[in-house]
């Protein structure tokens, strides 16, 4: 019996896939384990393994295609099976999975208005009337993480795949677990699910340049991923923001004098510090430690500071989580490590997602101030801007310190201005006292 495989989700964002290498051609043998392709998701290219067994029988996406994802990209047979030559993969037209990690998206959350069609777009007749709860349950099915051939068993047996806890790889239903549920006795039925909508980006006609003029690059998945998102946020999200100044002379100097004592065990960077500080913040107030959702709004209890990295086509935010726990040092080798896996595209989604504020650095660029945006569900996001010298007035003096600017993006529905103010006054305390980052 064949077994189709599908573009399956390999980030919490992700709704297409670009096929960026087989590791197998047709009529290579499958052994679970074995890395079958690389695709290219909107974070970063990442490896598939075989998880059914088998021969590869055909390869439907070839390299460089775009795939949304739920759609079939190949079929395995089982050794020395016929594969009728008219052989179409049931998952042709499945739509995208749809998972989500942590807290509610402030963006996915939102329901879109409908489009409505063109007049010559509408039906003259009425179209036929549908099982809707039939209808909701194959669209639930498809967004639960299961083996193509667990699915096919649990089409053929009857067995309800959302009462089913997956004993696979992340809780993926496999073979195993759908011979246990038959045996137990679970069948179909089971709550609907209705699908979040999507917004759908307005068509940009062609440019109007010369082609000689210009070079046509491609836009990545990470990079229509970004485009997306931050759309979406600017659309969605209330954005307000508050700066602040803040005095850098005993954080340098405090900076200095660990790296020296450190003799080359570890290097501070400014960049640290200011995590550390943001963290300690979030504990003095909490409120600013928040995403929001229709229903709730998500306060959190740890610090899980996301950090903007910069890497090849676009950027990623890996994450530190409980910063108010760790150590500056911890933290420092943390963020060297998680910059370099971004760099080098192998950040596993577990690394890369559930951030619970972030932080946005072009200090090291010579930007003095900038406004970043905020990255749902996630409720504010610092930009940090460089330190300079600049002649400030001290007791009626005028005198020459370090400085440095903080802007602070607050999404309004859930971070008020009363709120912002007291956040970024309190990591002003730990930045310009900075021994109490230390305790």
């Amino acid at each position: 019996m064949p077994i189709d495989i599908f573009m399956t989700q390999l980030s919490p964002t992700m709704t297409e896939g670009k096929i960026a290498r087989w590791l197998k051609k047709e009529g290579d043998t499958l052994e679970s384990g074995e890395v079958m392709l690389e695709i290219e998701t909107d974070k970063a290219t990442m490896e598939v393994e075989v998880i059914d067994e088998g021969v590869l029988h055909k390869i439907i996406a070839p390299e460089g295609a775009l795939i949304a994802v739920g759609e079939a990209i190949g079929v395995i047979a089982e050794d020395d099976e016929e594969v009728p030559a008219d052989y179409e993969p049931e998952g042709s037209g499945q739509e995208p999975i749809v998972e989500t990690h942590g807290t509610p998206s402030a963006v996915e959350a939102e329901p879109t208005p409908s489009v409505v069609p063109a007049p010559s777009e509408v039906a003259a007749t009425p179209a036929p009337a549908v099982d809707q709860a039939a209808v909701d349950l194959a669209a639930n099915d498809k967004r639960i993480k299961a083996s193509p051939l667990a699915r096919r068993l649990a089409k053929q047996k009857g067995v309800n795949l959302a009462a089913i806890t997956g004993t696979g790889p992340r809780g993926r239903i496999v073979k195993a677990d759908i011979e246990n549920a038959a045996k137990r006795g679970i069948n179909l039925g089971g709550a609907s699910f209705v699908a979040p909508t999507t917004i759908r980006p307005t068509p940009v006609g062609p440019m109007p340049y010369h082609a000689d003029e210009y070079e046509a690059i491609e836009n990545s998945m990470m990079r229509k991923a970004i485009a997306r998102r931050l759309t979406e946020s600017k659309q969605q999200v209330p954005h307000f923001y508050l700066s602040l100044d803040v005095e850098m002379d005993r954080l340098m100097d405090l900076r200095a004098q660990l790296n020296e004592s450190a003799d080359g065990a570890f290097k501070l960077s400014v960049n640290d510090f200011i995590v550390k500080a943001v963290s300690k913040a979030l504990v003095d107030v909490p409120a600013a430690n928040a995403s929001w959702a229709d229903s709730h709004t998500y306060q959190h209890k740890h610090a899980h500071i996301s950090i903007a990295v910069a890497i090849e086509g676009g950027l990623i935010t890996p994450i530190v989580r409980f910063a108010e726990q760790k150590g500056i040092v911890d933290i420092s080798n943390e963020i060297k490590e998680l910059a370099g896996k971004a760099r080098a595209g192998k950040l596993k989604p577990e690394e890369y997602t559930g951030g619970t504020f972030s932080i946005s650095n072009l200090g090291m660029y010579g930007i003095k101030q900038f406004q970043a945006i905020v990255n749902p569900p996630e409720g504010a996001i610092l930009a940090v801007g460089g330190t300079e010298e600049r002649a400030v007035a001290e007791n009626g003096q005028v005198v020459v310190k370090k400085m440095m600017t903080l802007t602070l993006s607050c999404d309004h529905r859930v971070v008020d201005g009363t709120v912002g103010a007291e956040y970024l006054n309190a990591l002003k305390k730990h930045i310009e006292c900075p021994a109490s980052v230390l305790i």
